[in-house]
């Protein structure tokens, strides 16, 4: 422990920040939270002043997923508190890793309806891991230190300081601890051996191995030992929305997306698995669709550290609790030991017949010269280098970028997966961008939900952090109109946005406005924007009448999917 002479809250806590390695805090200041802020401005650390609350919990989680280490963000109370509420929750449906401190009224005005007072705490005690209040200074080093040991081990997320004002001014002695131990949180899972021994068994005599990666896999190692198993077992892979990156894309196994948009690879050849290898994944709707028909004669092993999502949504056979790096290590040195890499099988012949028709009905849908959601991706994909990352905004514009844009590595496809939060591309971009300022970030965008959080633009702009957003502009809330479309007989209700011209929004707030009329001219604004050192906007004008295929209807199993129809004759062959 490193004891310093007597110091202030809000010194103590900015100083157990940067014992955590804190760079960049995302933030607005306010009254309550004034007394961190005045601190801070004799800090090195750096701050990047927010147009409001949701975006700097949304910086904060986008620099999470791009570094793998914690974000922060700070809020004043009240207001300034529940404005983060919809960006703790994002990270938390996700699994990010997120620190948000929040000033509070001081500790005699708390229950009393002060001004600007909320329980924050009893607010987001839902969606947070953990909450802490300390109630002298002298509790701060220890609380930033398990605050961070929490959100970064086991099932990652989101942790709330609330720092009461007095308690942010209040001067004692302080000691910083060099570790913590909580009592009843071991997020350290050793894989039980004889759990592995039983994969082990199951996948070495499966015939049609496939293996289903999710969130719980997207880093380097669990990513490289999935190719591993994969390669060996000529298992076929694909990935939930949230595992997009875990598998190289342009990889001959590589099945893409599984789900209510995957692939049609993807969504038939998971039905005719014999074993189903799921690597950190929560087997949401979104993924299974009608989840009592998922997998039904299937053999389902479940690599998850989270205890409470075995079986939770969908029934498993096998079970093994523990950090995926660790338990597919395991298991490949298990399958290793008992197995020569395979020969071409007769399973992997139908994967290989599944992906030509897949990538051919691809071909044909971009064959037209017009603007069109394939081609625009798959032109953002031929331009961008390998290690770029493409942050999406939720609806239309996140499934066409899942299913058409490639990603070949961890952590280079950054999305919101389980609370699909409309505004979260933008500022999550900004975030990415101040975590690997060498590499280009773009945003595929919907221009509704761009709308949500276009203030975040002057931040790009001020803090010097240029991101491209790319805005697939339909000149409706596409997603809602597609359901509209297809479920509710072409009644369109409150969906049709009044045209915003965002070339001149985008020169407004400092940034580069261009609109595009051809897929040459977008290539052309795509190369000039990785030029310049300020933030893009390209327009990129689309029909509305455009959807987001394939789809499986709501409530549907994976195999009924609308928009591959012509393609009947291979769906029905085993």
């Amino acid at each position: 422990m490193r004891l310093l002479s007597k110091v202030s809250g809000g010194k103590a806590l900015l100083e157990a920040l940067k014992k955590e390695g804190v760079t960049i805090i995302f933030g607005i200041p306010g009254g309550a939270i004034l007394p961190i802020y005045d601190e801070l401005y004799d800090f090195d650390i750096r701050h990047v002043l927010c147009q409001h609350e949701q975006s700097a919990a949304h910086m904060a989680d986008g620099f999470a997923r791009a570094s793998g280490k914690p974000g922060v963000c700070f809020a004043t109370s009240g207001p300034g508190a529940t404005n983060l509420v919809t960006g703790i929750a994002n990270a938390y449906m996700d699994s990010s890793p997120l620190i948000a401190v929040t000033g509070q009224v001081p500790k005699s005005m708390i229950g009393k309806d002060a001004f600007q007072e909320v329980d924050i705490i009893g607010i987001t005690t839902p969606i947070t891991k953990y909450n802490f209040q300390p109630r002298s200074a002298s509790e701060i080093p220890e609380i930033v230190k398990k605050a961070f040991f929490i959100a970064s081990t086991g099932r990652k997320g989101p942790v709330l300081i609330d720092i009461p004002k007095d308690v942010q001014t209040e001067e004692c002695e302080l000691e910083f601890p060099e570790k913590v131990t909580i009592r009843g949180y071991n997020p350290y899972k050793k894989p039980c051996e004889k759990q592995i021994n039983a994969a082990v068994e199951l996948l070495a005599s499966a015939e049609k191995p496939m293996i289903l990666a999710g969130g719980g896999a997207a880093y380097p190692e669990a990513s490289d030992y999935i190719l591993k198993i994969s390669e060996l077992l000529l298992a076929p892979v694909a990935t939930s929305l949230m595992g997009k990156g875990v598998f190289p894309e342009d990889h001959p196994l590589s099945l893409g997306l599984l789900g209510m948009h995957g692939t049609l690879a993807a969504n038939k050849l998971v039905s005719e698995a014999d074993v189903l290898l799921s690597v950190g994944t929560r087997f949401s709707d979104r993924t299974t669709g009608k989840v009592d028909e998922f997998c039904k004669e299937t053999k389902v092993i479940h690599i998850d550290i989270d205890e409470a999502e075995i079986s939770k949504n969908k029934k498993v056979d096998l079970a093994i609790i523990a950090d995926a790096s660790e338990a597919l290590k395991a298991i490949y040195e298990g399958l290793i030991a008992r197995l020569n890499k395979r020969e071409e099988t007769a399973w992997f012949k139908r994967v290989k017949e599944f992906k030509e028709v897949w990538e051919g009905w691809i071909f044909e849908e971009e064959s037209s010269k017009e603007l069109k959601p394939i081609p625009i991706l798959k032109i953002l994909r031929k331009i961008l280098p390998i290690e770029s990352i493409l942050v999406t905004e939720v609806g239309q514009n996140q499934m066409w970028s899942a299913l058409y844009f490639k990603v070949f590595k961890p952590r280079t496809f950054i999305t919101s997966g389980g609370l699909g939060t409309m505004g979260f591309g933008l500022p999550a971009s900004i975030g990415a961008k101040a975590a690997k300022s060498d590499v280009p970030v773009v945003d595929v965008a919907g221009d509704g939900s761009f709308m949500m959080t276009e203030n975040a633009l002057s931040v790009s702009v001020a803090e010097n952090l240029p991101i491209i957003a790319v805005i697939i502009n339909n000149r409706v809330l596409g997603m809602v109109a597609q359901w509209q479309r297809l479920f509710y007989g072409k009644r369109y209700s409150a969906v049709k946005l009044d045209r915003v011209d965002f070339v001149k929004l985008a020169e407004a707030y400092g940034a580069h406005g261009v609109r595009v009329q051809d897929l040459n001219e977008f290539s052309k604004a795509l190369k000039e924007a990785l030029k310049l050192d300020v933030t893009s906007v390209i327009d990129v004008p689309i029909s509305p009448e455009e959807d987001a295929l394939p789809m499986v209807p709501p409530g549907s199993s994976l195999e009924k999917i609308l928009g591959v129809e012509k393609w009947d004759w291979v769906m029905k062959k085993g």
